[in-house]
Protein backbone atom coordinates (compact mmCIF):
# COMPACT_ATOMS: atom_id res chain seq x y z
CA UNK A 1 0.00 0.00 0.00
CA UNK A 2 0.88 3.60 -1.06
CA UNK A 3 0.67 5.37 1.47
CA UNK A 4 0.90 9.60 2.58
CA UNK A 5 -0.88 11.89 5.35
CA UNK A 6 -0.69 15.70 4.37
CA UNK A 7 -1.01 17.86 7.10
CA UNK A 8 -2.17 20.82 7.49
CA UNK A 9 -0.69 23.16 10.83
CA UNK A 10 -2.67 25.80 9.98
CA UNK A 11 -6.07 24.56 10.53
CA UNK A 12 -5.16 21.28 11.71
CA UNK A 13 -6.33 19.41 8.87
CA UNK A 14 -4.99 15.85 7.73
CA UNK A 15 -5.78 13.95 4.60
CA UNK A 16 -4.57 10.71 3.05
CA UNK A 17 -3.35 9.29 -0.09
CA UNK A 18 -3.69 5.40 -0.42
CA UNK A 19 -3.29 3.71 -3.57
CA UNK A 20 -2.31 0.00 -4.99
CA UNK A 21 -1.71 -1.48 -8.14
CA UNK A 22 -2.25 1.33 -10.13
CA UNK A 23 -5.21 3.00 -8.23
CA UNK A 24 -5.63 5.37 -5.74
CA UNK A 25 -7.77 7.03 -3.35
CA UNK A 26 -7.68 10.60 -1.94
CA UNK A 27 -9.79 11.00 1.79
CA UNK A 28 -11.00 14.66 2.57
CA UNK A 29 -8.61 16.30 0.92
CA UNK A 30 -7.70 20.22 1.10
CA UNK A 31 -8.96 22.73 -1.31
CA UNK A 32 -5.49 22.87 -3.38
CA UNK A 33 -5.58 19.84 -4.62
CA UNK A 34 -1.90 19.41 -7.49
CA UNK A 35 -0.75 18.17 -4.66
CA UNK A 36 -2.45 14.89 -4.73
CA UNK A 37 -2.05 14.60 -8.59
CA UNK A 38 1.61 15.06 -8.15
CA UNK A 39 1.33 12.26 -5.62
CA UNK A 40 -0.62 9.58 -7.97
CA UNK A 41 2.07 10.81 -10.79
CA UNK A 42 4.93 9.82 -8.48
CA UNK A 43 3.40 6.18 -8.11
CA UNK A 44 1.92 5.64 -11.71
CA UNK A 45 -1.17 5.65 -10.07
CA UNK A 46 -5.15 7.00 -11.25
CA UNK A 47 -6.97 8.47 -8.80
CA UNK A 48 -10.12 6.63 -8.70
CA UNK A 49 -12.23 7.98 -5.50
CA UNK A 50 -12.31 10.80 -3.96
CA UNK A 51 -13.29 10.63 -0.16
CA UNK A 52 -15.19 12.52 2.04
CA UNK A 53 -15.51 11.24 5.94
CA UNK A 54 -18.52 14.13 6.45
CA UNK A 55 -19.09 17.50 5.40
CA UNK A 56 -16.24 19.40 6.90
CA UNK A 57 -17.28 22.71 8.78
CA UNK A 58 -13.43 24.37 9.35
CA UNK A 59 -12.24 24.40 5.39
CA UNK A 60 -13.67 24.28 1.77
CA UNK A 61 -12.98 21.17 0.49
CA UNK A 62 -11.34 20.58 -3.02
CA UNK A 63 -13.18 17.22 -3.90
CA UNK A 64 -15.33 18.62 -7.20
CA UNK A 65 -11.71 19.92 -8.67
CA UNK A 66 -9.93 17.20 -7.73
CA UNK A 67 -12.67 14.86 -9.00
CA UNK A 68 -12.84 16.89 -12.28
CA UNK A 69 -9.33 17.01 -12.63
CA UNK A 70 -9.17 13.13 -12.21
CA UNK A 71 -12.16 11.60 -13.29
CA UNK A 72 -12.34 9.92 -10.27
CA UNK A 73 -15.97 9.20 -8.19
CA UNK A 74 -16.96 11.23 -5.12
CA UNK A 75 -17.89 9.44 -2.19
CA UNK A 76 -20.13 10.71 0.87
CA UNK A 77 -22.24 8.81 3.36
CA UNK A 78 -25.52 8.20 2.23
CA UNK A 79 -27.05 11.04 4.33
CA UNK A 80 -24.78 13.54 2.64
CA UNK A 81 -27.18 16.21 1.01
CA UNK A 82 -24.54 16.72 -2.15
CA UNK A 83 -25.60 18.62 -5.19
CA UNK A 84 -23.40 17.05 -7.51
CA UNK A 85 -22.88 13.74 -8.42
CA UNK A 86 -21.72 11.55 -5.68
CA UNK A 87 -21.40 7.52 -4.94
CA UNK A 88 -22.70 7.09 -2.19
CA UNK A 89 -22.33 4.83 0.93
CA UNK A 90 -23.59 3.05 3.92
CA UNK A 91 -22.45 0.20 6.01
CA UNK A 92 -20.77 -2.73 4.93
CA UNK A 93 -20.27 -1.54 1.73
CA UNK A 94 -17.14 -2.39 -0.08
CA UNK A 95 -14.42 -0.71 -2.68
CA UNK A 96 -11.34 -1.73 -3.86
CA UNK A 97 -8.46 0.35 -4.91
CA UNK A 98 -5.94 -1.81 -6.52
CA UNK A 99 -5.53 -4.54 -3.91
CA UNK A 100 -6.86 -2.23 -1.06
CA UNK A 101 -10.17 -3.28 0.36
CA UNK A 102 -12.32 -0.02 1.54
CA UNK A 103 -14.68 -0.97 4.23
CA UNK A 104 -17.45 1.84 5.22
CA UNK A 105 -18.93 2.13 8.56
CA UNK A 106 -21.54 4.52 9.02
CA UNK A 107 -20.25 6.68 12.49
CA UNK A 108 -22.73 9.56 12.81
CA UNK A 109 -22.37 12.01 16.05
CA UNK A 110 -20.47 14.91 14.56
CA UNK A 111 -22.53 15.19 11.43
CA UNK A 112 -25.46 12.89 10.61
CA UNK A 113 -23.44 11.82 7.31
CA UNK A 114 -19.91 10.66 8.90
CA UNK A 115 -18.53 7.63 7.77
CA UNK A 116 -15.60 5.36 9.05
CA UNK A 117 -13.13 3.67 6.24
CA UNK A 118 -11.38 0.61 7.26
CA UNK A 119 -8.44 -0.10 4.68
CA UNK A 120 -6.81 -3.77 4.76
CA UNK A 121 -4.58 -5.14 2.10
CA UNK A 122 -3.17 -8.30 4.55
CA UNK A 123 -1.40 -5.91 6.74
CA UNK A 124 -2.48 -3.73 10.18
CA UNK A 125 -5.75 -2.71 9.30
CA UNK A 126 -5.99 1.33 8.55
CA UNK A 127 -8.91 3.03 10.30
CA UNK A 128 -9.77 6.33 8.64
CA UNK A 129 -12.16 8.47 11.25
CA UNK A 130 -12.48 11.72 9.77
CA UNK A 131 -14.15 13.90 13.05
CA UNK A 132 -15.95 10.54 14.84
CA UNK A 133 -12.76 9.75 16.73
CA UNK A 134 -9.74 12.09 17.14
CA UNK A 135 -6.29 10.84 18.88
CA UNK A 136 -7.27 11.78 22.53
CA UNK A 137 -11.05 13.25 21.70
CA UNK A 138 -14.18 12.80 19.75
CA UNK A 139 -15.77 15.25 17.26
CA UNK A 140 -18.16 17.24 18.75
CA UNK A 141 -21.49 17.00 18.35
CA UNK A 142 -23.16 20.51 18.49
CA UNK A 143 -22.39 21.89 14.88
CA UNK A 144 -25.51 20.91 12.79
CA UNK A 145 -28.43 22.12 15.23
CA UNK A 146 -29.80 23.78 12.16
CA UNK A 147 -30.21 20.20 10.86
CA UNK A 148 -32.82 19.11 12.85
CA UNK A 149 -30.65 16.87 15.38
CA UNK A 150 -30.01 18.60 18.99
CA UNK A 151 -26.69 18.24 20.38
CA UNK A 152 -27.90 15.86 22.80
CA UNK A 153 -29.26 13.84 19.85
CA UNK A 154 -25.84 13.72 17.88
CA UNK A 155 -24.01 13.09 21.22
CA UNK A 156 -26.27 10.08 21.59
CA UNK A 157 -25.14 8.93 17.82
CA UNK A 158 -22.00 9.31 18.30
CA UNK A 159 -21.75 7.15 21.46
CA UNK A 160 -23.43 4.58 19.41
CA UNK A 161 -20.93 4.81 16.34
CA UNK A 162 -17.83 4.60 18.86
CA UNK A 163 -19.35 1.48 20.56
CA UNK A 164 -21.06 -0.41 17.63
CA UNK A 165 -18.92 0.97 14.73
CA UNK A 166 -15.53 1.40 15.77
CA UNK A 167 -14.43 0.00 19.34
CA UNK A 168 -15.13 -3.62 18.05
CA UNK A 169 -12.32 -3.36 15.82
CA UNK A 170 -9.03 -5.03 16.78
CA UNK A 171 -6.48 -3.03 18.92
CA UNK A 172 -3.98 -3.28 16.47
CA UNK A 173 -5.82 -1.18 14.15
CA UNK A 174 -4.35 2.17 13.17
CA UNK A 175 -6.66 5.73 13.51
CA UNK A 176 -6.06 8.02 10.96
CA UNK A 177 -8.45 11.42 11.67
CA UNK A 178 -9.18 14.13 9.89
CA UNK A 179 -7.84 17.11 12.69
CA UNK A 180 -5.38 17.28 15.07
CA UNK A 181 -4.54 19.92 18.01
CA UNK A 182 -5.95 23.30 17.06
CA UNK A 183 -8.89 22.20 15.61
CA UNK A 184 -12.27 23.81 16.66
CA UNK A 185 -14.21 20.33 15.87
CA UNK A 186 -13.12 18.90 19.79
CA UNK A 187 -11.78 20.10 22.62
CA UNK A 188 -8.85 18.15 23.72
CA UNK A 189 -7.44 16.64 20.39
CA UNK A 190 -4.08 15.23 20.59
CA UNK A 191 -0.68 16.93 19.14
CA UNK A 192 -0.05 13.47 17.51
CA UNK A 193 -1.39 13.15 14.39
CA UNK A 194 -2.53 8.96 14.42
CA UNK A 195 -2.51 6.44 17.27
CA UNK A 196 -3.68 2.67 17.42
CA UNK A 197 -6.92 2.09 18.73
CA UNK A 198 -5.73 0.20 21.77
CA UNK A 199 -3.75 3.60 22.43
CA UNK A 200 -6.72 5.12 22.74
CA UNK A 201 -8.99 2.73 24.77
CA UNK A 202 -6.50 3.48 27.27
CA UNK A 203 -5.65 7.29 27.30
CA UNK A 204 -8.78 8.81 25.25
CA UNK A 205 -11.12 10.46 27.83
CA UNK A 206 -14.20 10.28 25.85
CA UNK A 207 -13.63 6.33 25.59
CA UNK A 208 -13.69 5.24 28.79
CA UNK A 209 -16.63 2.82 30.74
CA UNK A 210 -19.37 5.24 31.28
CA UNK A 211 -22.94 5.54 29.95
CA UNK A 212 -24.65 6.83 27.13
CA UNK A 213 -26.39 9.94 29.26
CA UNK A 214 -22.56 10.23 31.16
CA UNK A 215 -20.73 10.53 27.62
CA UNK A 216 -23.16 12.70 26.21
CA UNK A 217 -23.20 15.33 28.95
CA UNK A 218 -19.53 14.78 28.74
CA UNK A 219 -18.43 15.41 25.01
CA UNK A 220 -20.98 18.29 25.11
CA UNK A 221 -19.38 20.46 28.53
CA UNK A 222 -17.01 23.23 27.45
CA UNK A 223 -16.68 22.95 23.61
CA UNK A 224 -15.01 26.06 22.52
CA UNK A 225 -16.59 28.62 20.21
CA UNK A 226 -18.16 28.01 16.94
CA UNK A 227 -16.51 30.27 14.23
CA UNK A 228 -19.05 31.94 12.14
CA UNK A 229 -17.91 30.39 8.80
CA UNK A 230 -18.41 26.82 9.89
CA UNK A 231 -21.99 26.95 8.27
CA UNK A 232 -20.83 28.88 5.37
CA UNK A 233 -18.14 25.90 5.04
CA UNK A 234 -20.37 22.85 5.82
CA UNK A 235 -22.75 24.30 3.05
CA UNK A 236 -19.83 24.98 0.25
CA UNK A 237 -18.77 21.29 0.46
CA UNK A 238 -21.95 19.70 -0.40
CA UNK A 239 -22.81 22.14 -2.75
CA UNK A 240 -19.37 21.96 -4.25
CA UNK A 241 -16.51 24.96 -4.80
CA UNK A 242 -14.68 26.22 -8.03
CA UNK A 243 -11.32 25.59 -8.68
CA UNK A 244 -8.63 27.71 -7.34
CA UNK A 245 -7.88 29.21 -10.91
CA UNK A 246 -11.61 30.59 -10.87
CA UNK A 247 -10.93 32.93 -8.18
CA UNK A 248 -10.30 36.66 -9.01
CA UNK A 249 -6.71 37.74 -8.62
CA UNK A 250 -6.34 40.76 -6.18
CA UNK A 251 -4.72 44.16 -7.70
CA UNK A 252 -1.99 46.13 -6.59
CA UNK A 253 -3.55 49.25 -4.40
CA UNK A 254 -1.80 52.63 -3.90
CA UNK A 255 -1.75 53.80 -0.59
CA UNK A 256 -4.64 56.33 -0.86
CA UNK A 257 -6.61 53.29 -2.64
CA UNK A 258 -5.31 51.33 1.02
CA UNK A 259 -6.23 53.92 2.91
CA UNK A 260 -9.70 54.50 1.99
CA UNK A 261 -10.35 50.87 1.22
CA UNK A 262 -14.15 50.17 1.95
CA UNK A 263 -13.69 46.92 3.72
CA UNK A 264 -10.94 44.91 5.78
CA UNK A 265 -7.61 45.21 5.83
CA UNK A 266 -5.48 42.46 7.15
CA UNK A 267 -1.67 43.18 7.33
CA UNK A 268 -0.32 39.17 7.32
CA UNK A 269 2.78 40.21 8.79
CA UNK A 270 4.53 39.07 12.09
CA UNK A 271 2.90 40.44 15.21
CA UNK A 272 6.45 42.62 15.28
CA UNK A 273 6.19 43.82 12.29
CA UNK A 274 2.58 45.50 12.42
CA UNK A 275 3.53 46.55 15.82
CA UNK A 276 6.77 48.52 14.64
CA UNK A 277 4.38 50.27 12.15
CA UNK A 278 1.27 49.33 9.88
CA UNK A 279 -1.66 50.81 7.87
CA UNK A 280 -4.36 52.83 9.99
CA UNK A 281 -7.48 50.32 10.05
CA UNK A 282 -5.82 47.42 9.61
CA UNK A 283 -5.93 44.59 11.83
CA UNK A 284 -2.90 42.10 11.64
CA UNK A 285 -3.14 38.55 11.00
CA UNK A 286 -0.39 36.74 10.50
CA UNK A 287 0.82 34.05 8.08
CA UNK A 288 2.80 32.39 10.85
CA UNK A 289 -0.22 31.17 12.85
CA UNK A 290 -3.64 29.61 12.39
CA UNK A 291 -4.53 32.53 9.59
CA UNK A 292 -7.45 30.97 7.68
CA UNK A 293 -8.74 29.72 10.92
CA UNK A 294 -9.00 33.38 12.69
CA UNK A 295 -9.37 34.72 9.22
CA UNK A 296 -12.42 33.13 9.23
CA UNK A 297 -13.37 33.49 12.64
CA UNK A 298 -13.43 37.18 12.54
CA UNK A 299 -14.46 38.36 8.89
CA UNK A 300 -17.79 38.08 7.37
CA UNK A 301 -18.42 35.87 4.82
CA UNK A 302 -18.35 38.23 1.52
CA UNK A 303 -16.63 41.30 3.07
CA UNK A 304 -14.05 42.54 0.54
CA UNK A 305 -10.38 42.09 2.08
CA UNK A 306 -7.23 43.91 1.00
CA UNK A 307 -4.07 42.48 2.21
CA UNK A 308 -0.95 44.30 3.19
CA UNK A 309 2.25 41.99 3.03
CA UNK A 310 5.89 41.96 2.98
CA UNK A 311 6.15 39.97 -0.63
CA UNK A 312 3.93 38.87 -3.38
CA UNK A 313 5.06 35.29 -2.16
CA UNK A 314 3.05 36.11 1.22
CA UNK A 315 0.02 37.62 -1.14
CA UNK A 316 -0.39 34.39 -3.44
CA UNK A 317 -0.02 32.68 -0.17
CA UNK A 318 -3.00 34.43 1.91
CA UNK A 319 -4.89 34.04 -1.05
CA UNK A 320 -4.97 30.58 -1.55
CA UNK A 321 -5.59 29.99 2.62
CA UNK A 322 -8.06 32.87 2.46
CA UNK A 323 -9.83 30.09 -0.24
CA UNK A 324 -9.84 27.28 2.29
CA UNK A 325 -11.89 28.87 4.72
CA UNK A 326 -14.20 30.48 2.35
CA UNK A 327 -13.07 33.88 1.70
CA UNK A 328 -12.88 34.52 -2.36
CA UNK A 329 -12.99 38.01 -2.34
CA UNK A 330 -9.38 39.44 -1.60
CA UNK A 331 -9.93 42.62 -3.79
CA UNK A 332 -6.08 44.05 -3.54
CA UNK A 333 -2.54 44.36 -1.72
CA UNK A 334 0.00 46.54 -1.18
CA UNK A 335 3.34 45.61 0.00
CA UNK A 336 4.09 47.84 3.26
CA UNK A 337 7.31 48.93 1.91
CA UNK A 338 5.16 50.83 -0.65
CA UNK A 339 2.93 51.93 1.76
CA UNK A 340 3.47 56.19 1.70
CA UNK A 341 1.06 57.36 4.43
CA UNK A 342 1.38 57.73 8.04
CA UNK A 343 1.40 54.91 10.01
CA UNK A 344 0.13 53.64 13.37
CA UNK A 345 2.75 51.44 16.06
CA UNK A 346 1.61 49.63 18.58
CA UNK A 347 4.03 49.08 21.28
CA UNK A 348 5.35 45.21 22.27
CA UNK A 349 6.19 45.19 25.62
CA UNK A 350 7.75 41.93 28.30
CA UNK A 351 6.05 39.84 30.75
CA UNK A 352 8.50 41.10 33.32
CA UNK A 353 7.78 44.72 32.43
CA UNK A 354 3.97 44.17 32.93
CA UNK A 355 3.98 41.93 36.05
CA UNK A 356 6.42 45.32 37.58
CA UNK A 357 3.84 47.58 36.09
CA UNK A 358 1.13 45.89 37.72
CA UNK A 359 2.49 46.11 41.57
CA UNK A 360 2.46 49.60 40.82
CA UNK A 361 -0.43 50.73 38.82
CA UNK A 362 -3.15 48.19 40.46
CA UNK A 363 -5.21 47.93 39.08
CA UNK A 364 -4.11 47.63 35.55
CA UNK A 365 -6.38 47.03 32.57
CA UNK A 366 -4.60 43.81 31.42
CA UNK A 367 -6.95 41.66 28.79
CA UNK A 368 -6.52 38.13 28.32
CA UNK A 369 -7.75 36.85 24.68
CA UNK A 370 -7.47 33.44 25.13
CA UNK A 371 -10.44 30.50 25.26
CA UNK A 372 -12.65 30.37 28.47
CA UNK A 373 -11.24 26.81 29.10
CA UNK A 374 -7.24 28.37 28.44
CA UNK A 375 -8.16 31.04 30.88
CA UNK A 376 -9.51 28.91 33.64
CA UNK A 377 -6.64 27.02 33.51
CA UNK A 378 -4.36 29.39 34.23
CA UNK A 379 -3.37 32.88 33.46
CA UNK A 380 -1.46 36.23 34.54
CA UNK A 381 -2.73 37.83 37.81
CA UNK A 382 -4.98 40.76 37.31
CA UNK A 383 -5.94 39.64 34.14
CA UNK A 384 -9.80 40.05 32.67
CA UNK A 385 -10.36 37.34 29.96
CA UNK A 386 -12.63 38.86 26.56
CA UNK A 387 -11.97 35.81 24.23
CA UNK A 388 -11.05 37.11 20.70
CA UNK A 389 -13.93 35.77 18.75
CA UNK A 390 -16.18 37.80 21.29
CA UNK A 391 -13.36 41.27 21.52
CA UNK A 392 -14.87 43.18 19.11
CA UNK A 393 -18.60 42.80 20.42
CA UNK A 394 -17.51 43.10 24.27
CA UNK A 395 -14.93 45.70 24.61
CA UNK A 396 -17.86 48.06 25.92
CA UNK A 397 -16.67 46.40 29.09
CA UNK A 398 -13.28 48.10 29.12
CA UNK A 399 -12.59 51.74 29.45
CA UNK A 400 -10.74 52.87 25.66
CA UNK A 401 -8.97 56.03 27.56
CA UNK A 402 -7.09 53.44 29.73
CA UNK A 403 -3.42 51.86 28.95
CA UNK A 404 -4.64 48.75 27.91
CA UNK A 405 -2.25 45.24 27.91
CA UNK A 406 -3.01 42.13 25.82
CA UNK A 407 -2.14 39.09 26.16
CA UNK A 408 -2.56 35.29 24.76
CA UNK A 409 -0.49 32.59 24.98
CA UNK A 410 2.27 33.55 22.60
CA UNK A 411 1.71 36.75 21.05
CA UNK A 412 -0.22 35.98 17.97
CA UNK A 413 -3.35 36.14 19.07
CA UNK A 414 -2.95 39.36 21.03
CA UNK A 415 -1.90 41.33 18.03
CA UNK A 416 -4.84 40.66 16.39
CA UNK A 417 -6.48 41.98 19.48
CA UNK A 418 -4.92 44.67 19.68
CA UNK A 419 -5.79 45.74 16.31
CA UNK A 420 -9.36 45.47 16.68
CA UNK A 421 -9.00 47.41 20.16
CA UNK A 422 -7.09 50.01 18.43
CA UNK A 423 -9.95 50.15 15.65
CA UNK A 424 -12.59 50.61 18.74
CA UNK A 425 -10.62 53.71 19.34
CA UNK A 426 -8.15 52.52 22.44
CA UNK A 427 -5.91 55.02 22.86
CA UNK A 428 -2.68 53.41 23.98
CA UNK A 429 -2.34 49.36 23.77
CA UNK A 430 0.05 47.42 24.36
CA UNK A 431 1.22 43.79 22.94
CA UNK A 432 2.25 41.09 26.01
CA UNK A 433 5.39 39.79 23.99
CA UNK A 434 5.92 35.63 24.61
CA UNK A 435 2.28 35.27 25.94
CA UNK A 436 1.55 34.22 28.73
CA UNK A 437 3.91 30.75 28.23
CA UNK A 438 6.26 33.52 29.00
CA UNK A 439 4.69 34.76 31.85
CA UNK A 440 4.78 31.07 32.99
CA UNK A 441 8.67 30.20 32.05
CA UNK A 442 9.59 33.53 33.86
CA UNK A 443 7.78 32.38 37.18
CA UNK A 444 5.39 35.25 37.83
CA UNK A 445 2.11 35.27 39.67
CA UNK A 446 -0.03 33.17 38.19
CA UNK A 447 -4.28 31.84 39.19
CA UNK A 448 -6.70 29.42 37.78
CA UNK A 449 -10.04 30.53 38.01
CA UNK A 450 -12.22 28.99 40.17
CA UNK A 451 -14.38 26.49 37.67
CA UNK A 452 -11.20 25.00 37.15
CA UNK A 453 -10.15 24.48 40.99
CA UNK A 454 -13.44 22.83 41.94
CA UNK A 455 -13.23 20.90 38.53
CA UNK A 456 -9.80 19.44 39.70
CA UNK A 457 -11.12 18.21 42.46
Amino acid sequence: MEFKQFYLGCLSHASYYIGSDGEAAIIDPQRDVQQYIDEAAKHGQQIKYVIETHSHADFVSGHLELAEKTGAEIVYGQRANTQFPTLKVSDGDVLNVGSIKLTFRETPGHTPEGITIIAQNGGVPKAFTGDTLFIGDVGRPDLVGSKGFTAEEMGGMLYDSLHEKILPLPDETEVYPAHGAGSLCGKSLSKETWSTLGEQRKSNYALQPMTKEEFVKLVAADQPEVPMYFPKSAAKNLEGSSSLDAIERPRELSTDEIIGFDGVVVDIRQNFEYGAGHVPKSINIGLGGQFASWAGTLIPGGTPIAIVAASQDQVDEAVMRLARVGHETVKGFIEFADFGGETKQIEQVSVEDVSELSKINEPLQFVDVRRVGEYNAGHAVRTTNVPLDKLSADFGKLDPNAPTYVICQGGYRSSIGCGILENAGFSTIYNVTGGTAAWIAAELETEASAAACSASK
